[in-house]
């Protein structure tokens, strides 16, 4: 039975939102400013910035896809995944619109102020998330639709929020960035693999074409887990450095990432694989802390 919402309500923004995701715009940023922490460089409010702008980009993703996925009729009735703020009525696509140009203009008012820190070169990185950020679900070839979204969240939730957080700060790259960056990308996927993996069914009636289509449910099994695994893995790379809790605190992570996974296997479908949403943000969360910890206090 569907909520009774008043239209366009603050309670209906709110959920609009997606607070949750948070976690994954979060992390990159944590571990950046670990790894900046870790080499002497750190500076609060670069990284304050980053938070902000990181969080703001991430609400703005969410109302676009919620938007446009309602206009492209991918939101059905049958959908399995937590509720469409524009599929429900509770927001009116005009409204929606206004939204998004006021959260991206927010945004880039926000993330225009680390060029102070990170100069001009700033100007295109910000311009190239706001881009992909509409590119991933709009256009004439949406990114999301045509299996390209495990990629894009390498770049966007790995390589520029690690790499864009201790640059800001250390205005250099290091090899634990990359390093940092590919875990925290990894990381993140497995986020996007579970959504995929609860709407293989709609997106292939859909013409999504997620990797999870594409190759069948096996491969996104066992995508889900190998995400897990291979970001914890890279964390032993930090031994080269002689940083041994950067190396192993992270391997606390593999027992929750397996029987989240478990868990997975055993639902298999239908709309009780929203709780493995919750359980692999929290995943995420742990192992960014475990890391960001590791990174820290064994440096």
């Amino acid at each position: 039975m569907k909520r009774e919402m008043t239209l366009n309500s603050f309670r209906a923004w709110f959920l609009a939102m997606r607070p949750k995701t948070l976690t994954g715009a979060f992390t990159p940023v944590l571990i950046g400013s670990a790894l900046a922490v870790m080499d002497g460089a750190f500076q609060f409010l670069p990284v304050l910035i980053c938070f902000l702008f990181a969080g703001l980009m991430q609400v703005a993703a969410n109302l676009i896809n919620d938007l446009f996925d309602f206009l492209k009729g991918t939101d059905r009735e049958d959908r399995l995944g937590p509720e469409r703020a524009c599929a429900q009525g509770w927001i009116s696509p005009g409204a929606m619109k206004r939204g998004i140009a006021v959260v991206v203009t927010l945004a880039c008012l926000v993330g225009s102020t680390l060029i102070w820190y990170g100069g001009a070169v700033l100007i295109g990185v910000g311009a190239l998330c706001v881009l992909f950020a509409f590119l991933y679900t709009t256009g004439p070839y949406p990114l999301s639709y045509k299996g390209w979204g495990d990629l894009l969240v390498l770049i966007f939730f790995g390589f520029v929020p690690v790499g864009g957080t201790y640059y800001v700060q250390a205005l250099t790259w290091t090899p634990a960035v990359t390093v940092g960056s590919l875990v925290s990308g990894l990381l993140i996927d497995t986020l996007l693999v579970v959504n995929n993996y609860r709407d293989r069914e709609a997106d292939a009636k859909s013409g999504k074409r997620t990797v999870v289509v594409r190759f069948g449910e096996p491969f996104g099994r066992y995508l889900y887990l190998s995400l897990g695994v291979g970001a914890a893995l890279l964390c032993f790379t930090f031994l080269r450095q002689g940083n041994y809790l950067a190396a192993f605190l992270p391997q606390l992570y593999l027992l929750p990432h397996y029987l989240t996974w478990r868990k997975m296997v055993v639902i298999h479908r239908g709309q009780k694989l929203n709780s493995i949403l919750g359980e692999t943000s929290r995943n995420m969360l742990l192992m960014g802390l475990l890391l960001s910890l590791g990174l820290i206090l064994g440096s």
